[in-house]
């Protein structure tokens, strides 16, 4: 049997390396001689930088920045060089993700993405020629206004003083945005940024009614923000003249992938269009026998581009059955089921607390790894001993 594992992270658990390790000594543990081949996966959240760094052979640099709630904390990007140019990588998940923000100050309304500035910045420092951002696993809502304040944009309110943008609540105080001072450096300097091109800024299915309890904000958190981000776009359309309410990814990271398409010019694309020019996994996937993927939570909003999704769309096209492995199931988890996942399996054995879970995750999914492949192993034996008796009698 050619086994091949494709998962994504954990979020605020495990990264996409940790998990596929754990996969792997599952595997082991039923078979040491299976071919197996493990491939973790990326998909512009946490790991993003490190993983096309360590492919790439580059250099990670670390810079002092701000953190999502006003703290200083230790961030980093990756540099390496290609066909004579240098090339930047960052993501948002290092700088102002999810984890970053304590459980006790969850709230978009009050998050900020000024540190993602400050790194574009350092990398601009460096002389980069282009620039790859990864949006995932994002902490806050601000519609990439912060950001776009550490790279000199300006906000200023109906009385002529200038907004200091320390949230998605702050939006509603502004009225005119003045480029003047924006860094003129980012006009020399190709941005691609890989995000979930599903996500919209504004609406029913915009980005403060789909993500922001997700990030901690109430019922009553999350119509404001709504309202602030649905000014916010108004905003960029009256003074720039470019309308990203409903623009595929513009909602990517709490708005984030609007903010960089207004402020920096980047150009936006789904993620694993950009992410697979880095990692091919389709003739992997295409030779195998069985994949293996996971991800933290299984819900509805899986088939809507994240990992295990995409995986299962490859395989399907190769007609190769796909198994999930995942921390908890939730709400809508069997529209996967149309998405190309065959099965999906939780590997929380008994009624826990989650601090246990992501303590024992390691362990959990090596075994339920190897639980996994014993059911297999059952149905593949049922099936030898039919077609052996067929042949006999």
């Amino acid at each position: 049997m050619k086994l091949v594992i494709i998962p994504s992270g954990f979020k605020e658990c495990l990264d996409a390396e940790d998990v596929a390790f754990a996969m792997e000594r599952g595997v082991r543990r039923f078979d040491k001689s299976i071919d197996l081949e493990v491939v973790p996966m990326i998909d512009g959240g946490e790991g993003f930088v490190k993983t096309i760094i360590r492919l790439k052979k580059g250099d990670l640099i670390y810079k002092k920045v701000t953190g999502p709630v006003g703290q200083k904390i230790s961030s980093y990007f990756g540099i390496f060089t290609e066909n004579g140019k240098r090339i930047a990588v960052i993501e948002m998940a290092a700088v102002a993700g999810l984890k970053l923000v304590p459980q006790d100050e969850r709230n978009p309304l009050k998050t900020t993405t000024y540190g993602v500035g400050q790194l574009i910045s350092a990398a601009l420092d460096l002389k980069v020629d282009h620039i790859i951002f990864g949006c995932g696993d994002s902490g806050t809502s601000d519609g990439g206004a912060g950001m776009a304040q550490a790279l000199g944009v300006q906000f200023f309110d109906k009385n002529g003083q200038l907004v200091n943008i320390k949230g998605g609540k702050d939006l509603l105080k502004a009225s005119r945005i003045d480029m003047t001072n924006v860094d003129k450096r980012l006009n020399n300097v190709l941005i691609d940024v890989a995000c979930n091109w599903k996500n919209v800024l504004c609406g029913e299915q915009g980005v403060a009614r789909v993500f922001g309890p997700q990030k901690g904000a109430t019922l009553k958190q999350v119509e404001k923000l709504s309202q602030a981000l649905e000014h916010y776009a108004s905003l960029i359309d009256d003074e720039l003249g470019l309308d990203v309410r409903n623009l595929p990814g513009s909602g990517a990271s709490g708005g984030l992938g609007a903010g960089l398409l207004a402020f920096t010019g980047a150009i936006l694309h789904p993620r694993f269009d950009l992410i697979m020019k880095f990692i091919n996994i389709e003739e992997k996937i295409a030779n195998a026998d069985i994949v293996l993927t996971a991800e933290g939570s299984l819900d509805f909003q899986t088939p809507n581009g994240k990992i295990p999704a995409e995986v299962a769309r490859i395989a399907k096209k190769h007609h190769i059955p796909v198994i999930a492995i995942t921390g908890t199931i939730g709400k809508g988890a069997d529209l996967n089921y149309n998405a190309g996942i065959d099965a999906f399996i939780s590997i929380i054995p008994r009624p826990t607390t989650l601090e246990k879970a992501m303590i024992k995750a390691p362990q959990w999914i090596e075994e339920s790894t190897e639980s996994v492949l014993r059911q297999i192993s059952i149905g593949t034996e049922i099936a030898e001993r039919r077609l052996l008796a067929e042949r006999i009698y």
